[in-house]
C-alpha cells in the first residue's frame, strides 16, 4: 500500500510543531513539505535539516517530498510586483528588478534540490512560470513563433536548473497546472521535447487541474508513466451538463464563488474518479505517496484533512500478483 501525505500548503500557518503532531494523530504517513521548510537554509545547513527530521520522527511522519511552487513560478513569468512579490521571499524579490528576480528564483529552485538531499529525499514538487501563458487564447492572432519562443525561454532557464537535480540525483516534478509551460497533455508533451527530455524532469500527477479542462487524466498518466513522479490527491466538483455564470475561465471570481463552472472540494466530493486513478497508478506500477493537497473554501480543512486520507485509505489497494480465475486449474480434486 502507497504511503498517504499530507501537503502542508494549505496549512502553513499552523507551526510545523503542532502540525506534525495533528498529522500524526490524523494517521498521515509523512508531509509533502510546503511553506513549513526554509529551503535556503537547508540547502547548506545539516543540522537544521536533521532537526526537521527528528521533529517528524517524533511524530512517526516521513518526509517525501518538499515543494518549489512559489518560488518556481517566478522563473518564467513575466514578474508583477503585486502578484510575485507576496509569495517570494524578501532575498529573492530582492530590488524586484524582473531578470534579477527570476534568476534569484531559479537560484533558490536550484537550492531546493540541494536541500531535498541534505534531507535524504528525491522529489521536488513546484511550479515552473511560464513567459506564454498570457498568450493562452489566440485572439489578436498570435504568431506560432511567439509561442516557440516561450518554450526556448523555458528550455534555457530550466535546463541549468535540471542539470544541478541530476547532480543531487534528485527529481523536480511539475504540478501540470493553468499557468505553467504546461497545462494539459499536449504542452506537457512539448514543455519535454524542449528540455529534450531532460531525466530529472517529470510531473507531479495532480488530476483536478486536468478534469475541469476536459483533459483525459487518465491518459496523462499512461503517456507519461515514467515521469510521474508525485501523486496530489486533490478532487474538483464540475458539471458539463449545467452551463454556469463563469465558465472554465473562471469570470475574475474568486475560488469558491458558487457562480463558477469549477471549485475544489475536498476528495470523494466532485468529479474526479479516483478509482479509475488508483487502478491506473497500479498499472503503470507508481509506487510513490499519495499526497493530500486540501482545498474546499466549504469545508473546515482539519475535518477536511481527516476525510480526504480515510477517502484515500479506503480506496487504495495493491495490485494482485495474478489473475482472478488463475487458481481454477490448480485446485485438488
Amino acid at each position: 500500500m502507497r504511503s498517504i501525505t499530507l501537503f502542508t500548503g494549505q496549512f502553513g500557518d499552523i507551526p510545523l510543531e503542532i502540525l506534525a503532531e495533528k498529522a500524526h494523530q490524523w494517521g498521515f504517513d509523512g508531509l509533502e513539505l510546503g511553506g513549513h521548510l526554509d529551503i535556503h537554509r537547508a540547502s547548506t545547513d545539516q543540522t537544521y535539516c536533521q532537526e526537521i527530521l527528528s521533529l517528524l520522527a517524533k511524530n512517526n511522519l516521513k518526509l517525501f517530498a518538499i515543494s518549489a511552487h512559489l518560488v518556481g513560478q517566478a522563473v518564467c513569468d513575466h514578474i508583477n510586483e503585486r502578484r510575485h512579490r507576496p509569495i517570494l521571499p524578501a532575498h529573492v524579490w530582492g530590488d524586484g528588478n524582473p531578470e534579477g528576480v527570476r534568476k534569484r528564483a531559479a537560484d533558490e529552485v536550484i537550492a531546493a534540490a540541494y536541500a531535498a538531499k541534505n534531507l535524504g529525499i528525491k522529489i521536488v514538487t513546484g511550479f515552473t512560470g511560464s513567459s506564454i501563458w498570457h498568450l493562452l487564447y489566440g485572439f489578436p492572432p498570435i504568431d506560432p513563433e511567439q509561442i516557440n519562443e516561450g518554450y526556448e525561454d523555458f528550455a534555457k532557464r530550466w535546463k541549468p536548473i535540471l542539470d544541478e537535480y541530476q547532480k543531487c540525483d534528485v527529481h523536480f516534478a511539475l504540478e501540470v497546472h493553468p499557468s505553467e509551460i504546461a497545462f494539459d497533455i499536449v504542452s506537457a508533451e512539448r514543455a519535454l521535447d524542449a528540455i529534450k527530455h531532460h531525466p530529472a524532469f517529470g510531473f507531479n500527477f495532480d488530476p483536478s487541474h486536468l478534469g475541469y479542462q476536459g483533459v483525459n487524466y487518465i491518459e496523462f498518466l499512461r503517456r507519461f508513466k515514467s515521469r510521474i513522479f508525485h501523486v496530489h490527491m486533490k478532487d474538483v466538483d464540475f458539471d458539463w451538463n449545467h452551463p454556469c455564470e463563469a465558465g472554465v475561465f473562471g469570470g475574475h471570481t474568486n475560488f469558491g464563488d458558487p457562480r463558477r463552472f469549477f471549485n475544489f472540494r475536498s476528495l470523494g466530493r466532485g468529479k474526479i474518479d479516483f478509482e479509475k486513478i488508483i487502478r491506473t497508478l497500479n498499472h503503470i506500477n507508481y509506487q510513490g505517496p499519495l499526497s493530500v493537497e486540501w482545498e474546499d473554501g466549504d469545508m473546515d480543512r482539519e475535518m477536511g484533512a481527516q476525510e480526504a486520507l480515510q477517502y484515500a485509505r479506503r480506496l487504495d489497494f495493491k495490485r494482485g500478483d495474478q489473475q482472478f480465475d488463475a487458481a481454477f486449474s490448480k485446485q485438488s480434486c
